[in-house]
């Protein structure tokens, strides 16, 4: 008797269905899971986290724990200032995350320090004191709706040479905390006077929503003969912060204010040599650079 070999031409229908089904799980397997990637939710998870930092601050500072109020939004900041940095690295930058990220910042870097001033210092001077503290909060909401403003447009003359407009939103909660800084380091009554704090908070609330070109992180390109010296300097920083963490800060505020008529002048030469005919095509070619490692108005958790 003679044995029959299946054609070949009908091996699908040989193999019968659960080589069709067998394909179907593999291919279910290979197909991507539905719902939100991880990558998508690392950055606003970050944001979120500095935004209930900034917020906690304010519980610190109800209860007059002073130091740790200043070191909860200190915090903020500091995850304000990685989470762009990883939606970037992740790819995972929307829209979404922009909003958030204002947000949060207007909370942390406007709301939270206002208040933490107020019953510090300013609820001790009548009427002034709160008008002060409205005048800072309202001055970083503004300041973040003027960068969202200009998320999309093209003429930005600072941006466009490197540089920032007007002080960014965590540097001037930083700022405002001055004499809050400088009263932990000494313990000297006068940094408390509601009068000074008040006029110091108008102040670098003016300087949020001002037009002067401030200079951005990556504007600070140190030369190679004093790159060891800069990294020696780096690392004796954050032994100061560990250390003396309130004369540190008080000195970066200073250190960051005396930079800023360093930043004006520079600004100022750059536009001259635009203006002029020989320098006119030179000029933004050696401003593109920093602008583009920038990105946005610099990064934009440390430039809005």
């Amino acid at each position: 008797m003679t044995a029959t070999m299946p054609d070949p031409a009908d091996s699908g229908a040989w193999l019968g269905p659960k080589a069709s089904e067998d394909d179907d799980r593999v291919a279910s397997a290979q197909r991507p899971a539905p719902g939100l990637a991880l990558r998508a939710v690392i950055p606003n998870a970050i944001t979120a986290a500095a935004l209930c930092s900034g917020l906690t601050g304010i519980r610190f500072a109800i209860t007059g724990d002073w130091e740790r109020a200043l070191f909860a939004i200190i915090l903020a900041g500091l995850l304000d200032g990685i989470d762009g940095r990883i939606a970037r690295l992740l790819k995972a930058q929307s829209r979404f995350g922009a909003e958030l990220d204002s947000l949060a910042d207007s909370l942390s870097f406007g709301m939270a320090p206002a208040l933490v001033l107020f019953l510090w210092s300013l609820q001790d001077l009548p009427r002034f004191g709160w008008f002060a503290a409205l005048a800072f909060a309202i001055c970083c909401a503004l300041r973040l709706a003027r960068f969202n403003a200009r998320i999309d447009m093209e003429e930005q003359p600072h941006k466009s040479a490197g540089f920032l407009t007007g002080v960014p939103a965590p540097l001037g909660a930083g700022l405002a905390f001055l004499p809050m800084y400088l009263w932990l380091a000494s313990g000297e009554p006068v940094f408390r006077e509601p009068a000074l704090v008040a006029v110091w908070t108008v102040l670098v609330a003016g300087l949020m929503i001002s037009n002067l070109a401030t200079l951005s992180w990556t504007s600070f390109r140190p030369r190679s003969s004093v790159r060891l010296a800069a990294i020696a300097l780096a690392g004796l920083t954050f032994a100061a912060l560990l250390t003396e963490p309130w004369a540190t800060l008080a000195v970066l505020s200073i250190a960051y204010l005396a930079l800023l008529p360093v930043s004006i002048v520079r600004y100022a030469r750059l536009r001259r040599q635009r203006s002029t005919p020989g320098g006119r095509a030179a000029a933004p070619a050696a401003a593109t650079a920093p602008a583009a490692a920038v990105g946005p108005e610099a990064d934009p958790p440390l430039a809005k």
